[in-house]
């Protein structure tokens, strides 16, 4: 069962009108992500995945991202638009955040100026902000959408969804 999508106000996207499969964009927006009260990304040269029902994936390129605090896990993933991911745990000082960040490394042909670029899960982040705007995660652990006032649902991964 489909839900009933919230009609946009004017300067808001509607994640019901996002294609499938999902399309990737440039945005000069700014995007900052803090863990531990260190900056560990910041860029405006990111770009956004959107799909139907989905708030943006943002994904931020290698050069504007403090690497070090990133360390590379086992674990891999599939998806069927983008390719074959790898995840990676966020450590700064004592704190730590597993599977925080991924980077697609095997890419579909529509998806190759992906690579070199990573995303992080707003949830597991202390902060993330695009244009300055606190960003609330996608609901649930799977998705990895950044919520903010300019993007209205109903959103993929809310309990009760019943898998759409």
């Amino acid at each position: 069962m489909k839900p009933t999508p919230i009609k946009p106000k004017p300067g808001q996207e509607s994640v019901w009108d996002y294609p499938r499969p999902p399309r990737l964009e440039d945005t000069t927006k700014s995007i900052r992500i803090i863990f531990n009260d260190v900056v560990i990304a910041e860029t405006q040269s990111a770009k956004r995945v959107l799909e139907t029902s989905h708030p943006p994936g943002y994904y931020i390129p290698a050069a504007d991202i403090k690497l070090e605090y990133l360390i590379e896990t086992p674990r891999k993933s599939l998806c069927e638009w983008k390719g074959w991911c790898i995840y990676y745990d966020v450590i700064v000082g004592e704190k730590q955040a597993q599977a925080a960040a991924w980077r697609y490394v095997q890419t579909t042909p529509q998806f190759t100026s992906l690579e070199n670029h990573y995303s992080f899960y707003p949830g597991l982040m202390d902060a993330c902000y695009v244009d300055d705007e606190l960003v609330q995660p996608q609901p649930g652990d799977f998705y990895g959408g950044w919520i903010t006032q300019d993007i209205v649902g109903p959103f993929k991964g809310v309990p009760g969804s019943m898998g759409w």
